[in-house]
């Protein structure tokens, strides 16, 4: 069943399209949780609040074409995340790695394609958590330091920023682990 069909039967309570849907998306949605959140456990959390969420909200839901229900469906569990990690005051806790501002040699397209996605993943996730969700809505999400800084209520210049040094740190921990995998 394709999209708008999926959309319709789950908008009219139909559970066997429910379950389909849960199906198709729920990997990457925990992907995308668990880019936010480290801990797997809040992160599952997320996963299910945010398909509660969706099941109780496809009234809100207007179909605009292939891959509309998708970017709905990721938006919602980004904003998710986003609203976890105010509730809980971690971006504020967010504690820093080292307060430099060394420059790491940025690592290679070719040599990063060479790490396995579960590595990249992982060293995002050891990102303080203020970093990781700067990054992650810089990089996945596409955000401007404007829309970043109107999200987190935040200014931009700390937004820069903490992208800087997310990618410092990130640089970092790719070079070393591509020295000790050669």
């Amino acid at each position: 069943m394709d999209e708008q069909q999926l959309a319709e039967k789950c908008r009219n309570g139909d559970n066997r399209a429910r379950k389909e849907l849960y199906e198709q998306y729920a990997g990457r949605m925990l992907t995308i949780c668990t880019r936010y959140v480290s801990d797997k456990d809040l992160a599952q959390d997320l996963l299910h609040d945010g398909f509660l969420k969706i099941f109780h909200s496809f009234d809100k839901f207007t179909y605009r074409g292939e891959g509309s229900l998708r970017a709905w469906i990721e938006r919602i569990f980004v904003n998710e995340s986003l609203q976890c990690l105010r509730k809980n005051d971690i971006l504020s806790k967010s504690a820093t790695i080292e307060d430099t501002l060394e420059i790491y040699n940025q690592p290679e397209e070719e040599s990063i394609e060479m790490i396995p996605h579960s590595v990249l993943l992982q060293f995002i996730e050891e990102l303080p958590a203020g970093y990781r969700t700067i990054f992650n809505l810089y990089t996945f999400e596409d955000k401007s330091h404007k829309e970043i800084a109107e999200l987190l209520g935040i200014n931009e210049k700390s937004s820069s920023s903490q992208l800087f040094r997310a990618k410092n740190t990130l640089a970092k921990k790719i070079n070393e682990w591509l020295k000790t995998n050669d």
